[in-house]
């Protein structure tokens, strides 16, 4: 079975991808409107990558060891929620002729700029406790959701609004 460190790390490879493949795309001088499913795809991934995180796997890790750390997770997840929910502005201006692919660029690097400070404390910090302090029906759960889980209809991260 594979360590959940390693399977949520490969999420975070995989969403930072998929950012980076649609500014490649807005970066393009061949005239094309920008391909945006890479970025849609990467947005839903980070979307229930939270949730799994939030309604998962953080509550099966609280407790005073790991409280402030959490604490942080939250209120960056909160941060990294509002920087989509601006981009998905931008984009459907976009989609309209009216915002400007440089404006939309900067958006998305500002939203990777948060993942690479977030991700760089979690997956040292928080994940290890993921293979060391759960216990197994923890990380059945875990791994099935990694296999089929999705976000629930309407469900927002705990610091979205803050």
């Amino acid at each position: 079975m594979t360590l959940l460190a390693d399977a949520l790390t490969r999420e975070h490879h995989e969403i930072d991808g998929g950012i980076e493949e649609f500014v490649t795309s807005l970066r393009s001088d061949d005239g094309a409107p920008p391909e945006t499913a890479p970025l849609t795809r990467a947005m839903d991934a980070l979307r229930r990558h939270i949730y799994l995180e939030e309604d998962i796997l953080f509550p099966w890790l609280a407790g005073p060891s790991l409280a402030m750390p959490l604490m942080v997770m939250y209120r960056e997840h909160g941060q990294i929620w509002r920087a989509m929910d601006t981009l998905e502005l931008f984009l459907a201006t976009e989609a309209q002729g009216g915002a400007h692919r440089d404006m939309v660029v900067g958006h998305c690097q500002d939203l990777l700029d948060l993942l690479e400070k977030h991700n760089s404390k979690e997956e040292p910090i928080i994940y290890p406790h993921a293979d060391a302090d759960l216990p197994p029906a923890a990380h059945e759960v875990l791994h099935e959701f990694l296999e089929t889980g999705e976000l629930p209809d309407g469900w927002v991260c705990r610091e979205a609004n803050s």
